[in-house]
């Protein structure tokens, strides 16, 4: 039921008129975002949309669960009857764009968020935003440093028969699928975790190998790879609006 028997709108009423202006504005495909008690909403806004002439599949519900603040080991205590919580523009004051960004896209969209404070302000492998930001300062500080070898090798690929390079170069090719595959299930996560992986690679690779030796065509192969390396951290940090520092 749309209109009360008063004359009134129900509260679907708004939502059908902003889900119809959607479509009437060109797009094909509606995505919402909704809180975890809106479940038996769902059915209801697709046979809205069906009433419409519109296919119900053109509609994608996520549904988020809560997300519980802990600091200092204790969990931050919010209450909206009492008018008691923190909005996320404090928290992200508090520990940066960048660590919110990450914190509440690393899990799935329907997994509940453990949000620890102390821990993500952390600089170290622990905290997955300073791994992945530390391993693209890293890379440029190679290239950086490289600079002045002045190199005029070519590049070439059968001088990296390494594990840690083979690995490296095998994670680095499933980059287009990862992101094809995020969109698909609407989970930004998967690109996350593919550039947490991509990173471990590359820390495992640079602990054990140096990259600038005296080994001029060496130098020049692994260099290719580090900043393969450098470019798809780059195009994954900036998938996910999280920034690319040079320098940590």
């Amino acid at each position: 039921m749309v209109v009360k028997s008063d004359g009134s709108t129900t509260y679907l009423a708004p939502d059908i008129a902003y889900h119809l202006e959607k479509y009437r504005r060109g797009f094909k495909r509606i995505v919402d975002i909704w809180g975890p008690d809106h479940h038996g909403y769902i059915p209801r806004m697709k046979a809205a949309i069906k009433a419409l002439g519109f296919q119900e599949d053109s509609l994608s519900v996520l549904i988020v669960q809560l997300a519980t603040l802990y600091r200092s080991g204790q969990v931050v205590s919010m209450s909206t009857r009492a008018g008691e919580f923190i909005t996320l523009r404090e928290v992200m004051d508090e520990v940066g764009k960048d660590v919110s960004r990450f914190c509440f896209i690393m899990r799935r969209t329907s997994s509940h968020l453990d949000f620890d404070i102390d821990s993500v302000k952390k600089e170290s492998s622990e905290n997955p935003v300073y791994y992945i930001q530390y391993a693209h300062a890293r890379v440029w500080s190679i290239l950086e440093y490289a600079k002045k070898a002045h190199l005029s090798a070519k590049f070439d690929s059968k001088l990296l028969k390494e594990p840690e390079e083979l690995e490296v170069m095998r994670i680095l090719r499933q980059f287009p699928t990862m992101v094809i595959l995020a969109g698909k299930v609407l989970e930004p996560y998967v690109v996350l975790q593919y550039l947490q992986d991509v990173a471990s690679a590359f820390h495992s690779f640079y602990n054990k190998h140096r990259v600038v030796s005296d080994d001029l065509d060496l130098t020049k192969s692994r260099l290719v790879l580090v900043d393969c390396v450098r470019i798809v951290l780059a195009n994954g940090l900036r998938l996910l609006g999280v920034s690319l520092p040079k320098k940590m």
